[in-house]
């Protein structure tokens, strides 16, 4: 199936961490690096994150801090729990959202979303009964999406790598150390140093105190289950 092209772009610390252990990651990176952001988010077709990231940072995903349109919002939310308050459904930015969820979902809680104006998209559950990533963008390209923004959280961006899924890398890595906390990338099913993820064409860009590591994302290890689309 065709899909987006999609780029993981998210800040870290030196030791990974998109954030504490409390979950606080406002801000992790400098203004010079949410610039740059704004840069990508003016750039791509579609934004997408979890719907744990709305939960948490309740984020506006628009582009304010450089001239452009805003993308379209992709809200991964299986069970429907984006509140009604959230930034991405207020002051009218429903209209520019559309939300992934499963039949696990509550019809109540899908009328009421529509009714606020954003798109609803069932997708198909796994077996661990999150969204088939894989789905959901084809259900993107279909409506012309070319190209995806992926801000996070964790959980998402793990499930992007872990299945093949995401093309391009461009994290922001601030000078600071947080020890325990939320890691960027979780278990990749990866056990021997030769069938890491690489970087290729990597460039290295300065901004403020921050770093832009930038590259195209290069898979080495096989497996069935990335053979087979399924986690």
């Amino acid at each position: 199936m065709s899909r987006p092209l999609v780029t993981l772009s998210y800040a870290q610390t030196l030791d990974g961490r998109l954030a504490t252990r409390s979950g606080s990651s406002q801000w992790i990176s400098g203004a010079e690096s949410l610039r740059f952001s704004h840069e990508l988010r003016a750039a791509s077709d579609a934004l997408m994150v979890g719907v744990g990231t709305v939960l948490a940072d309740d984020p506006r995903l628009t582009v304010r801090l450089v001239p452009g349109t805003d993308p379209l919002r992709v809200i991964v939310d299986s069970r429907l729990r984006l509140p009604d308050n959230a930034a991405v459904l207020r002051d009218g930015a429903a209209v520019g959202t559309l939300i992934a969820y499963t039949s696990a979902a509550p019809q109540e809680r899908r009328a009421q979303l529509a009714e606020r104006g954003a798109t609803l998209v069932e997708t198909p559950a796994l077996a661990d009964g999150r969204i088939d990533l894989a789905h959901l963008l084809a259900i993107l390209a279909e409506r012309g999406i070319a190209t995806l923004m992926v801000e996070g959280g964790a959980q998402l961006i793990t499930s992007l790598l872990r299945h093949r899924l995401a093309d391009r890398l461009a994290i922001t890595v601030a000078p600071k150390i947080l020890g325990t906390g939320i890691a960027a990338v979780g278990d990749l099913g990866i056990e021997h140093l030769d069938d890491a993820c690489l970087l290729e064409g990597v460039t290295l860009t300065h901004a403020g105190v921050d770093l832009i590591i930038q590259g195209q994302i290069h898979y080495r290890q096989a497996s069935a289950e990335t053979e087979t689309g399924s986690p």
